[in-house]
C-alpha cells in the first residue's frame, strides 16, 4: 500500500512537470491585471465535529513586489472548546507566526502558484497550537479554467499537518509528510461558487500528534478510530498515526474583492470524522491600495 502511494506521487509530479514544460512553450492569454502593493487580511473561521469546536483568527499583512511574486507575515489565534468526551477543557492561545512567500504565474494552459510558509515555535505545544518546532510547509497548486469549471491539483511537502479553510484540524503534527489534494470548482452564479476535492496526507518517519481537544498530561477521552489526539495531548508513533485522507464539499461567495465567505462540510475516511467548517475572509489591502488612488 505504501509503495502505491509513492509511486502515485512520482506520477503526479512527472506528470504535472511534462505539463508545466507544455506550458512554457504556449503564448499567456491576455488577462485581468493583478494588483500589487501592501496586502493585509483577516480571516475568522472554524470547524466543528464530535471532538469539539477549533476557531481561528489569522491577521497577515505583506507586499506584492509584482503580479507574480510577493511575501506576507502573520500569526494566527486560537480559540479551543473540546468535548466533553475528550476529557478536555476550553482555551484560547496564540499559535506560531509564520512568514510565507507566494509565487503566481496565470497561462493560456495552466495556472500555477507556490506557496512556501515558515512558522516560529511560539506557541503553546501542550495545547496543540504548536509542535515546539520550527515548521515549514511548501504546497503547489495547478489548476486550468474553462466553462466556469475549474480542475485542479495541488500537491506539496511539509513537516507538519497543514490546516485549511475546509478543515481546522483538533490536533497538530511534527513529522515528514507529503500531502496531495485533487478536485474542481465550478462558478454557479455571479458571486456564488462550489467546490469538490479529496485529499490525502501520507506521511514518512517517526510523528508526533498534538492534541488541541486533549491539554490531559495522561490518557483523556476513549480512542475512536484510530484518533490518538482523542486520547492522549501528545503521541509518538509511526507513519501511521498521522495519515489521513477524506473530502471535502464547500459553498464559497464573493460579493466583491474585499469579502469572502465559505461554508464547508469534510470527511475524513481515515478517523471516520465528520466537520462543518466556516471561514469568513476581509482583504483590507484591497480597501487601502483603493484609499490611496
Amino acid at each position: 500500500m505504501e509503495r502505491n502511494k509513492q509511486f502515485l506521487i512520482l506520477v503526479l509530479f512527472a506528470a504535472l512537470a511534462r505539463i508545466t514544460c507544455a506550458q512554457s512553450l504556449v503564448k499567456p492569454a491576455a488577462s485581468a491585471p493583478a494588483e500589487s502593493g501592501v496586502t493585509a487580511n483577516v480571516e475568522f473561521g472554524g470547524t466543528s465535529d464530535s471532538d469539539g469546536q477549533v476557531y481561528e483568527l489569522n491577521s497577515s499583512v505583506g507586499y506584492d513586489f509584482n503580479p507574480h511574486f510577493g511575501v506576507a507575515i502573520g500569526a494566527p489565534v486560537y480559540f479551543i472548546n473540546p468535548s466533553s468526551s475528550t476529557g478536555g477543557t476550553s482555551g484560547s492561545g496564540l499559535g506560531d507566526p509564520y512568514l510565507a512567500l507566494h509565487l503566481k504565474y496565470p497561462g493560456s494552459v495552466l495556472n500555477f502558484g507556490s506557496t512556501l510558509a515558515g512558522a516560529a515555535p511560539v506557541g503553546d505545544s501542550k495545547k496543540g497550537l504548536s509542535t515546539g518546532r520550527a515548521t515549514f510547509d511548501w504546497n503547489n497548486r495547478f489548476e486550468h479554467g474553462f466553462s466556469g469549471l475549474t480542475p485542479f491539483v495541488e500537491i506539496g511537502i511539509a513537516n507538519t499537518t497543514p490546516d485549511s479553510r475546509n478543515f481546522l484540524r483538533p490536533y497538530t503534527t511534527l513529522g515528514f509528510n507529503t500531502h496531495v489534494k485533487g478536485g474542481a470548482g465550478y462558478d454557479v452564479w455571479k458571486f456564488i461558487s462550489v467546490e469538490a476535492s479529496g485529499y490525502d496526507i501520507i506521511p514518512s518517519g517517526q510523528q508526533t500528534v498534538f492534541s488541541r481537544v486533549n491539554q490531559g498530561q495522561g490518557t483523556g477521552g476513549t480512542v475512536h478510530h484510530g484518533r490518538v489526539f482523542e486520547g492522549n495531548q501528545q503521541t509518538k508513533g509511526g507513519a501511521s498515526i498521522a495519515q489521513d485522507d477524506g473530502f471535502s464539499a464547500a459553498v464559497d461567495a464573493s460579493p466583491g474583492r474585499v469579502l469572502d465567505v465559505e461554508l464547508a462540510y469534510t470527511r475524513s475516511l481515515v478517523y471516520d470524522l465528520n466537520s462543518v467548517s466556516f471561514s469568513i475572509d476581509v482583504n483590507l489591502g484591497h480597501l487601502y491600495r483603493k484609499n490611496q488612488r
